[in-house]
């Protein structure tokens, strides 16, 4: 329970739906029908929410608290995009992404980019365990290439975040796979298996998938001079080498030594600049300020100034101030008691094993809309869910993978949330665009609760073993 309870009624069961009904009518009509900002509609749900909090007794200073606990929480995640800025600026600056864009023009087709694309973000975030961290280097470079092969940006963008999602969830490097298990008090590795038994399935549908996608721009959809074009305008503003990589293979290398996110993508950074300066004959000075404003040139070709002309820190102060704004938001609804309360009330009418496996996902997904962060709703559902998961038998790696599935793989497929609005800023595609062909997060939760129903992987506790050492 909030501390901010302890002294305090406890909203209604109507008045917490209430709340949340009010903002998503707010996101919905704001995002839809009036085309409002996103920061703008985040703090009409923020004055709903500190007006209803008032008036059930708190005092300003306490939604103020709360508000701030929130902000709190995701502190680290806001830091990340800092860290993501730069090494888009470096990498960008230096050439890693350029000669990324530029060797993998020259070996990928239309009709085998798509699922060799999957492969490849798949395998980098399994490596290094994070999605962001993907889609802003090998993804940033995917755009590139599915651009010159004539893939639409909406599919290519789908691939790269179901592919770097993959590694997001699945990796025992990634900070909310962690956490799920930490959350849920399960083994890590019993947590991975748990999963496997949902994500495998899921990532070969949507493996097949893309391949018949790919097979649609096969044949005379590749634009030979398009490509020359590309590669062409690249060489004209950067000495391309093998040697770009390695800020690349560097950050994967300290990934899998299991060297914490924050230094590796730090030491990425500065390596880019280093090779700015070594490799494409930079000043200090320039490739110094590449790391804060990103890169800027012009080629002669519109579509390789339009995805090389980003990065830097500045460029991520609008995802940064939307992610603020909504943990804020976050904080509020969850100290205040608003979210615990719609769930205890939602938990009184499920009695059944498949019935709770479908709230919590469905509520995981609810957590990351209300909060704007998987992190926060991976921890509020797995407190929240502990011992209703117990109590019907349920191994505690069934909570954990639910928390997964509901939580860390939505979050990039909503706008408002950090993961939403990051992938849209990094990889220039807007969110609700992408969201149909980022078919690993959408098809993983439907199959997980389609499968739960049908009492397929459904895994039960064999003895009181687990009971007894519960935490």
């Amino acid at each position: 329970m909030s501390p901010f309870m302890s002294n305090r009624i406890r909203p209604s069961f109507a008045l917490s739906f209430g709340v949340l009904a009010s903002i998503v009518a707010i996101l919905i009509v704001g995002i839809f029908i009036l085309k409002v900002d996103l920061h703008v509609l985040l703090i009409l749900g923020a004055v709903v929410t500190a007006l209803a909090s008032k008036y059930i007794g708190y005092k300003w200073s306490e939604i103020e608290s709360a508000m701030g606990t929130g902000v709190g929480r995701g502190m680290v995640a806001m830091f990340i995009f800092i860290l993501i800025g730069m090494i888009i600026g470096s990498w960008i600056h230096c050439g890693t992404v350029p000669a990324f864009i530029y060797y993998g023009l020259g070996f990928l087709t239309p009709a085998t980019f798509l699922p060799l694309g999957l492969v490849v973000c798949s395998i980098t975030s399994l490596a290094t365990g994070t999605s962001w961290g993907t889609a802003g280097t090998v993804g940033l470079a995917m755009m590139g290439i599915g651009a010159g092969l004539g893939v639409p940006a909406p599919i290519t963008a789908g691939m790269v975040i179901s592919g770097a999602c993959l590694g997001d969830k699945m990796s025992p490097l990634s900070d909310t796979t962690n956490l799920a298990a930490v959350s849920a008090g399960t083994d890590l590795y019993e947590h991975i298996r748990s999963m496997m038994y949902t994500t495998v399935p899921s990532f070969l549908i949507a493996l097949v998938a893309f391949t018949v996608i790919g097979i649609r721009y096969a044949g005379g959809s590749l634009d030979a001079d398009a490509v020359l074009e590309i590669q062409n305008a690249i060489t004209a503003k950067f000495h391309i080498t093998p040697l770009l990589l390695l800020p690349m293979i560097l950050v994967i290398i300290l990934s899998v030594m299991k060297v914490p996110a924050v230094p590796a993508m730090v030491a990425g950074a500065f390596l880019g600049t280093l090779m700015s300066v070594v490799v494409q004959g930079a000043s200090i000075s320039e490739a110094l300020s590449a790391i804060n404003y990103g890169f800027s040139g012009e080629s002669g070709v519109a579509a390789v100034d339009k995805l090389l002309n980003r990065g830097g820190i500045q460029s991520m102060m609008w995802t940064f101030s939307l992610s603020f704004i909504a943990l804020s938001l976050g904080g509020a609804l969850d100290e205040m008691g608003f979210l615990s309360v719609l769930v205890e009330g939602i938990l009184s009418k499920v009695h059944s094993a498949a019935g709770l496996m479908t709230v919590a996902v469905l509520s995981s997904i609810g957590g990351n809309a209300a909060m704007g962060e998987a992190y926060l709703s991976i921890i509020l559902n797995g407190r929240l869910y502990y011992h209703a998961f117990e109590k019907v038998g349920l191994r505690r790696s069934m909570l954990s993978r639910a928390l997964e599935e509901g939580a860390t793989l939505t979050t990039t497929i909503i706008p408002w949330t950090t993961a939403g609005a990051f992938m849209a800023a990094t990889l220039g595609v807007p969110t609700v665009y992408y969201l149909p062909f980022a078919l690993l997060n959408w098809i993983n939760p439907l199959l997980s609760i389609v499968l739960s129903h049908l009492g397929i992987f459904m895994f039960y506790r064999e003895d009181k073993a687990e009971t007894a050492a519960k935490a």
